[in-house]
């Protein structure tokens, strides 16, 4: 997974006159970010170092960077997304999973039969779904499937298996 990034948030505006920014959270709260010494930003080379993140009381948060200090400079960041390294992401226990390692991976049948590609991962308040687009000219071009033992028997770097219960032809 070397050379990997996850987006862990996105800077969605200015707060205040000083080069605060507003933050919506990908990850499981402020507590997700505070343990990074750095964030990228996507699709630049240049990065952001935290000073101080806060909640901001309404499921995001308010972030204070080295780089950014007067409201100018923290409006140009708007639409920003702030990236880790996969690798600098706390390691999982048996069945855990980051819903980035998910994304891409090929999905296929307990018979080996292709189904198609990891597009999305859900949650809808129940657990997760997982988004499987189908290859070229399929009808219907997606299907969904629940992320529990019933339905993906396993999954690694490489692929995820569908149980033939879920497998939609």
């Amino acid at each position: 997974m070397s050379g990997r990034t996850v987006t862990l948030a996105a800077i969605t505006g200015a707060h205040g006159v000083t080069g605060e920014v507003r933050l919506k959270l990908f990850g499981e709260g402020v507590e997700s970010l505070k343990g990074f010494r750095a964030f990228g930003i996507s699709g630049k080379s240049e990065t952001l170092t935290p000073k101080k993140v806060r909640d901001d009381g309404k499921g995001g948060a308010i972030a204070r960077f080295a780089e950014v200090t007067d409201r100018n400079a923290a409006e140009a960041l708007r639409g920003s997304l702030l990236t880790v390294p996969r690798d600098a992401l706390p390691a999982l226990a048996e069945g855990e999973y980051y819903h980035a390692d998910l994304l891409g991976l090929a999905a296929v049948a307990e018979d080996g039969t292709p189904l198609g590609t990891v597009i999305a991962v859900e949650n809808y308040g129940a657990g997760d779904v997982i988004e499987i687009e189908r290859p070229e000219g399929s009808k219907p071009r997606t299907f969904m499937v629940p992320m529990h033992a019933d339905a993906v028997r396993e999954w690694d770097e490489t692929r995820l298996v569908v149980t033939k219960d879920f497998a939609e032809p």
